[in-house]
């Protein structure tokens, strides 16, 4: 029987790394984000007989996998087994054991191939490094994250946006740190992490004895769209009234929230061209720019009730699921993707990992407040596609003309693709934040399971 096994120090106690898997969210947490995986239930706990059950996509067709735990040792070890699923046989062990400056995880899996697979043997263990590569890596960075702030007391923390993008990433951020997360949810609650909350109204049916101390509010209508006069309305309404409606809310409320982290966007700044924009720069002129001004201003009801406000100017987050680079993806893998427009355009980007700890450090550090660019750097267009081509290992040289991104795309594609926007992350910078991925390849190369070793 073929066996897999991969160990990874990691800078905490033993019982912690435990404590991490045995979280709800872990699950979702360790999925690779260019995985066809889809977790439909959750395991109760590591303990004997719980079962997580997961669809994998294969193909066309998808195979639901249904693993079993067993051997459960407190802080020590858990095992699960496959029940059902695409394997003749599948057992995965978890070791965890303190060692010399924090602990060491090992994973070990003994599997059996199904029927007629034997050929696929090299390809399943090629994959099997990938994933334990970035599970890894993707461990050791949420376990530093959520050391920095391990003397605190776990937070109740509420969510608009939780099923988007950045959402469906952040609450198993947080839940694998201790933290309870609340769902605000459109129309009724259905789950028991959920609340009711009204986009019209702003009113959201906390129950009387829950203590919320943090509001994270993400949601928005997508701005990757043609810009009609329908959707302008659209977006500028999703961002702007629904913004301050939520503010009001919660500035009402007799018990407030610490803290408001709301979404904003580098579009801010627009098209500048080569200047360097930190947090005190203008903002530019055009309606997304004014779209933003009006959206940042729009939390005003909460900061004047005394609620600590965290506008986030995001960049480009990469995310091999969502948003621009999950668009590229496909032309890329091709060999189809190249510049945008002259390609001399800059980029702002960030990865994943490290906007939502850009979040998490926002909801502790009682000295920022107002706008912070979460940014990790900003890129030529022409040098970002040449990078991702790197890392795919795919030629990059079919250019997208300016005047095919206007037809294409129209003012959207103007401001978004053709745009240059040079953004720096001042304050991040002079508050000492640590970047995971500080560079652009190895961010790439994270996200998409291309990392060495």
């Amino acid at each position: 029987m073929p066996t897999f096994a991969r160990t990874v120090s990691l800078p905490v106690d033993a019982k912690t790394v435990f404590g991490y898997h045995a979280s709800p969210g872990a699950l979702r947490r360790l999925i690779p984000p260019w995985a066809d995986v889809r977790v439909v239930q959750e395991p109760a706990s590591l303990r004997d007989g719980s079962r997580a059950v997961i669809s994998v996509g294969l193909g066309p067709i998808r195979k639901t996998w249904v693993a079993e735990h067993f051997d459960f040792v407190e802080s020590r070890q858990f095992c699960d087994r496959q029940i059902e699923g695409p394997f003749q046989s599948w057992t995965h062990t978890h070791r965890f054991a303190d060692a010399a400056g924090g602990s060491r995880l090992e994973d070990r899996i003994d599997y059996r191939p199904g029927v007629g697979m034997a050929w696929l043997g090299p390809k399943i263990r090629g994959e099997l490094a990938r994933g334990f590569a970035f599970r890894h890596t993707r461990t050791r960075f949420d376990l530093t994250r959520h050391a920095a702030h391990r003397g605190s007391p776990p937070l109740t923390i509420a969510i608009t946006g939780a099923s988007g993008a950045i959402g469906s990433e952040l609450a198993p951020f947080l839940t694998t740190a201790g933290h309870s997360v609340l769902k605000l949810v459109r129309g009724g609650a259905k789950a028991s992490d959920e609340r009711s909350w009204s986009a019209d109204s702003g009113a959201i049916e906390f129950a009387p004895a829950e203590n919320v101390e943090a509001v994270v509010h993400l949601a928005g209508k997508n701005i990757a769209t043609r810009w009609t006069d329908t959707a302008k309305r659209e977006i500028r309404e999703s961002r702007v009234d629904v913004t301050r409606k939520l503010c009001e809310h919660l500035a009402s409320l007799p018990r407030k929230p610490r803290v408001l982290i709301c979404a904003s966007a580098v579009g801010y700044y627009g098209d500048r061209g080569e200047e360097s924009l930190d947090e005190n720069a203008p903002p530019g002129e055009g309606w997304l720019e004014q779209t933003c001004v009006e959206w940042e201003n729009a939390t005003r009801p909460a900061r004047e009730a005394g609620i600590r406000v965290v506008n986030l100017r995001t960049a480009v987050v990469l995310s091999a699921r969502h948003g621009a680079l999950g668009k590229m993806l496909l032309p890329a893998k091709l060999g189809v993707a190249g510049r945008v427009g002259s390609g001399t355009q800059w980029m702002p980007w960030i990865s994943m990992d490290d906007h939502l700890g850009v979040i998490y450090e926002s909801l502790f550090r009682n000295d920022w407040s107002g706008p912070i660019n979460s940014v990790t750097g900003s890129v030529r267009q022409a040098d970002f596609i040449r990078t991702l081509g790197k890392v795919l290992h795919r030629p990059a040289f079919l250019p997208l003309p300016r005047a095919a991104v206007s037809l294409l795309f129209g003012e959207m594609g103007r401001e978004l693709l053709l745009g240059s926007t040079r953004v720096e992350p001042a304050k991040l910078k002079a508050s000492g934040f640590e970047w995971m991925l500080p560079d652009l390849e190895g961010a790439l190369r994270f996200e998409l399971g291309r990392m060495a070793g």
